[in-house]
């Protein structure tokens, strides 16, 4: 059930923070492009909401969804308080994504992450936030099991078709599941995975995505960053080995899949991908 995301959806940082004006333009053409959905980071600062605001202005019918609203930086009833100002017709395109962060990234507030995301969904659920407008980014299977008996299911980052089995056995059938896939538009194995690497960099000192790679089976010598991880993060290659990446986690159980396009290390180029995007679109479309 993808809840109006459509199969295929764009996750992009560069439409949180690149030139607004550009962004705008961008959001614009993914709708044209046919795409279900765009999502867009959270990130350590307490601003995504006017920039949901900001791309439902630059479209009309494409849903929008947040991965993640930081539960560290946005208070739940200044959610509520936002989400009620909205017209109905803005309500019905929203997927708000929310996430406990990373120990490392919050400092020495971070603690409890289940219990805070219990507390939060608590503070959602008083401030007249539906459930089934609101998906959490679950990795492990306690957060999973409450994004399930909270909300309409995941939206887990940095997966592979395996986890997403996984994830789809423990939410049941009924719950969203829509994990990130991110893209490299590459054929040059070197090349792909050279990109691949300083993507992954920044995130290879978050403890959530190392202990969730360590439950899918990968060594400690891989969650460093072997050509393995890389590979099986990360799709690259032909038009066909894309689609089939992406296909997988179809078939293991997710209702819609977005796609990052990465160029290098995370936030390294805010340029809009445009070109990029139209052959996605193209791909897969």
């Amino acid at each position: 059930m993808t809840r109006g995301l459509g199969r295929i959806g764009i996750w992009s940082i560069e439409l949180r923070f690149g030139d607004p004006v550009e962004a705008g333009r961008a959001a614009a053409e993914l709708e044209a492009l046919g795409f279900g959905a765009i999502w867009v980071p959270g990130a350590m600062d307490d601003r995504i909401l006017a920039d949901v605001d900001r791309l439902l202005d630059a479209t009309s019918t494409v849903a929008i969804g947040t991965g993640i609203i930081n539960v560290w930086k946005v208070a739940a009833a200044d959610v509520g308080g936002w989400w009620q100002a909205l017209p109905a017709e803005r309500q019905a395109r929203l997927m708000l994504g929310f996430g406990v962060s990373h120990g490392p990234a919050i400092g020495e507030q971070y603690g409890r992450p289940l219990a805070t995301m219990a507390a939060y969904l608590d503070g959602l659920d008083a401030a007249g936030v539906p459930a089934e407008r609101r998906c959490l980014a679950a990795l492990g299977p306690k957060m999973l099991d409450l994004a399930r008996d909270r909300t309409a299911g995941a939206h887990p980052y940095l997966v592979t078709a395996r986890h997403t089995a996984e994830a789809r056995d423990r939410l049941g059938p009924g719950a969203l599941l829509a994990p990130e896939q991110g893209v490299i538009l590459e054929s040059d194995p070197a090349r792909a995975r050279e990109i691949g690497r300083a993507a992954l960099s920044s995130y290879l000192n978050f403890p959530n995505y190392l202990n969730n790679w360590r439950r899918l089976g990968y060594s400690e010598e891989d969650v460093a960053g072997s050509d393995r991880l890389i590979d099986d993060l990360f799709l690259w290659g032909d038009r066909d080995r894309i689609a089939a990446g992406v296909q997988a986690h179809f078939d293991a159980g997710a209702d819609h899949v977005c796609l990052q396009l990465i160029r290098g290390a995370v936030g390294s180029d805010m340029a809009m991908p445009i070109e990029g995007w139209r052959t996605l679109a193209k791909m897969l479309l």
